[in-house]
């Protein structure tokens, strides 16, 4: 369940969004914060650039995207823990090409406390 304050926030996110919304409909010219990645961008992507690439989850295109990948990794369900060193084994090289600094020595120390348990 939300609380108030999360409900009273969603509900000025998406005042605020409808209303950024409206205005880029009528020609302003109102910059994106983050440019993302489209799903069409995203859906032509090789599955080499996925840290899981059967399930295409966690792209390493970028230092943001790698940064995020292991902010997540602990997120990430229905994977083996084979898929998952091979996935870290992907993260670590992307980190290293961006240059990312990784303070982990294995993807074990990003599980505790996560999602998946400790």
């Amino acid at each position: 369940m939300a609380t108030q304050k999360q409900k009273s926030a969603a509900r000025k996110n998406i005042k605020r969004a409808r209303s950024v919304q409206s205005a880029r409909a009528r020609g302003a010219r109102i910059p994106k914060k983050s440019p993302g990645l489209s799903t069409k961008r995203q859906n032509r992507m090789p599955a080499q650039t996925f840290a899981f690439p059967k399930e295409r989850k966690e792209p390493l295109n970028d230092a943001r995207h790698v940064r995020n990948a292991i902010a997540r990794f602990d997120q990430v369900e229905g994977v083996s823990d084979s898929e998952r060193q091979a996935a870290w084994r992907r993260i670590k090289t992307a980190a290293k090409k961006f240059g990312v600094e990784v303070h982990e020595r294995s993807w074990r120390e990003l599980m505790r406390g996560g999602k998946t348990g400790s």
